[in-house]
């Protein structure tokens, strides 16, 4: 029974997002009351009634002592996680044990993430948040909605599934002579043609990657773009796989390629193909070694690649080919599949239509942490897609927004320090840089022209307060100037890039679009069924068991780079693995799980190191810091973080990045690298003998975490 809430100070609700157990419950509690024969009460007025009592008392807590608290467990034993952003107040629930604290509030901290990325700048003001979260328009309010549950489902499902989303790092496929080839094929032949093409309609491709279910077999930037930071490719690796979720089991790999047949329609045309199975021999494209397919563990049907296209080359700037669709029947379990991903496709009117995203970039003239981007997700095969990150026109203006959002913070926290009636010389000195800032707002303003009239009378009456000739300038009139001022500025970032970006028409054309989904094709039709097979069964035990005896599994991360490297752990009923089927892979599953919750536990006390003795089993966690070149630097004492603080990870605030620059106060001339490694051994192996190992794994999988995203 789980159910997470987003409500204002009255109780209004903002976004709900329940499972099927918290609405039964509801209708049991409330629909045999309020039922009088014409139909039961909505979700969102039972959710109302249940919370409106919790919600007022904490606004009557605010009210009175500037406080809430942050959880609690009923008499039922529900656990109540809560925090306050801004005016809204978050709410996760918990009733059937499945769930800790730390799981509840990690929701709610992902559940922002999500938010920034959708909505950008728009999330610093409640109210415009307000406006976003619950529109007028019940029909639009309803796939917003929509939407967000469907990425918490998402979200959850692979949490329960996938090692890179519980440890929330980015998994690479290990295959370094195809990455390298598709890097240089993005870069060449799929970025460099599009940004030379006049069909880009003014957006310019910064990044291009493919994604093999969860997985990245290759990311391309273009030299002029930022890079772009692991939580955020971790959310985006969320995003694709929300709007191509994985239907069938990942080994399923001989469905042929959808084709971009056309988009007049608003519909995909889905080239559908026979799926032939061989499993007398085993086909494997060039380049590519038996060791790739962990001889000795690997599953004993394998997939045969279908043979390249002959006499056909297509150049991405060369006559477009017309494509006939191919019809034929499927088996139903395959057309249930296909039906249930059109169902979802169909919310999309208009599958060229790029979804604006929202991401952290850093320049050298500027830096902005929700900077807008248009994502174009194009899927290869069911499974396979390309990515293409887009900066759009007049981006630029976000960056300008965000400069006077933190002068004005600056501002707003420099009066709220000093006394009332400031004399205007003290103002002055205490802020050289307010001059500098009116040259800078007034050039802004009169770029936009009329486009607020609100802020240039907000900003006027501003200057005529604080840049007095004479007098004092009254740090009382001043203060809601400024939070008015920074109000007008989200507005203005979400007339520019949320509601005039997510409805116009200007993006990469079809045309253009469908010419770097053919040539990706291409290049991959030889690979496409190991690359499913390989994603499933990426890195496997075998390799390591010979060189390090009773190691049953690890996690290596490098939180510098936010990638992990870890062996494979499939616990499919209908697939092959090292751990067999049933309750033993799931045995050890969960202890991997648990290790991650329990590094976590300790993490958060300030422990970079533990070792614990579980029946059978060993657990050891580690943490520590290196420089450029691989030497170990000395551990420090790390800062104890409070139980209602952000939860460990990169998608709940990213405390790896703040860990670096802690720890960096005391290595400012060197750069510094952070890394983990979890690891399961049995319990007769002797204590110094695994700590020699895990140390030995380190170092031999150092080199391969190198792997640049370039």
């Amino acid at each position: 029974m789980k159910c997470l809430l987003v409500v204002t100070e009255s109780a209004e609700i903002l976004f709900y997002w329940t499972d099927a157990a918290f609405e039964k419950n509801l209708r049991e509690q409330y629909g045999a009351v309020e039922n009088t024969g014409d139909r039961l009460p909505a979700v969102e007025d039972s959710i109302n009634t249940l919370f409106a009592p919790l919600i007022i008392s904490c606004s009557t807590l605010i009210e009175k002592i500037n406080d809430i608290y942050t959880s609690f467990v009923t008499e039922n034993g529900h656990h109540y996680i809560l925090h306050q952003f801004g005016e809204c107040l978050y709410i996760a629930v918990n009733g059937d044990g499945s769930e800790s604290e730390d799981d509840l509030r990690r929701k709610i901290f992902v559940l922002k993430k999500f938010m920034e990325v959708q909505f950008g700048m728009v999330t610093l003001n409640s109210t415009l948040l307000k406006k976003e979260l619950r529109p007028n328009d019940t029909g639009k309010r309803g796939r917003l909605w929509k939407m967000l549950q469907g990425l918490l489902d998402t979200y959850d499902l692979l949490r329960n599934q996938e090692q890179s989303f519980m440890v929330e790092a980015v998994e690479r496929l290990i295959h370094p002579t195809l990455c390298e080839q598709c890097i240089e094929f993005l870069e060449r032949r799929v970025v460099q043609q599009i940004n030379g093409s006049p069909e880009r309609a003014g957006e310019e491709v910064l990044h291009a990657f493919i994604l093999v279910h969860t997985k990245l077999l290759a990311f391309y930037s273009s030299r002029s773009a930022s890079s772009v930071k692991p939580s955020d490719l971790l959310a985006l690796i969320l995003l694709v796989q929300n709007m191509y979720p994985d239907i069938s089991d990942h080994g399923d790999a001989a469905a042929e390629p959808p084709s971009l047949h056309t988009y007049s329609s608003g519909i995909v045309i889905q080239e559908k193909g026979r799926r032939d199975l061989l499993a007398t021999n085993i086909s494997t494209p060039s380049n590519t070694s038996q060791e790739d397919f962990d001889v000795g563990s690997a599953p004993e049907v394998y997939y045969t690649p279908q043979p390249s296209p002959t006499g056909k080359k297509t150049e991405l700037m060369g006559a477009e080919e017309e494509c006939t669709p191919v019809f034929q029947f499927v088996e139903p379990d395959i057309q249930m599949a296909e039906d249930s991903l059109n169902i979802l496709e169909s919310e999309h009117r208009d599958p060229a239509f790029p979804r604006r995203v929202f991401l952290e970039a850093t320049f050298k003239d500027g830096y902005c942490p929700m900077m807008p981007h248009s994502m174009y997700c194009l899927p290869l095969w069911p499974g396979i897609s390309l990515v293409l990150l887009t900066k759009i026109p007049n981006s630029q203006v976000a960056v300008s927004l965000y400069n006077f959002l933190e002068a004005f913070s600056l501002l707003e926290k420099k009066l709220n320090e000093v006394q009332e009636g400031i004399p205007h010389s003290r103002l002055q000195s205490s802020l050289p840089s307010l001059a500098d800032l009116r040259t800078k707002l007034d050039k802004f303003i009169r770029a936009l022209g009329n486009i607020d009239q609100q802020l240039q009378n907000t900003w006027t009456d501003f200057k005529n307060k604080a840049f007095l000739r004479t007098g004092q300038g009254n740090a009382q009139e001043l203060l809601p100037l400024c939070r008015s001022l920074r109000s007008q500025l989200c507005a203005i970032y979400r007339q520019y890039f949320v509601t005039e970006g997510q409805g116009s028409h200007q993006r990469l054309s079809e045309n253009l679009q469908k010419k770097a989904f053919t040539m990706m094709q291409e290049k991959l039709t030889d690979w496409k069924d190991f690359l499913l097979v390989k994603s499933k069964r990426n890195i496997t035990m075998v390799s390591y068991l010979e060189e390090f005896p009773g190691l049953i599994h690890f996690i290596y991360v490098d939180r510098t780079a936010g990638q992990m490297i870890s062996p494979s752990l499939s616990v499919s009923d209908d697939s092959t693995s090292e751990l067999g089927k049933g309750p033993l892979a799931h045995f050890i599953k969960s202890k991997v799980w648990s290790l991650v919750r329990t590094s976590r536990r300790y993490l958060q006390k300030g422990y970079t190191t533990v070792t614990l003795r579980d029946g059978d089993y060993y657990f050891s966690y580690f943490l520590w810091f290196e420089n450029e070149t691989g030497y170990k630097l000395e551990v420090i004492e790390l800062p104890v973080l409070s139980d209602d603080s952000a939860p460990i990870g990169m998608l709940a605030g990213d405390y790896y990045r703040k860990l670096l620059r802690y720890y960096s106060k005391t290595h400012q001339t060197e750069i510094i690298k952070c890394y983990e490694l979890m690891t399961i051994h049995l319990g007769v192996i002797p204590p110094d003998s695994i700590l020699q190992q895990c140390c030995d794994l380190a170092r031999k999988l150092w080199e391969p975490s190198r792997i640049p995203l370039l």
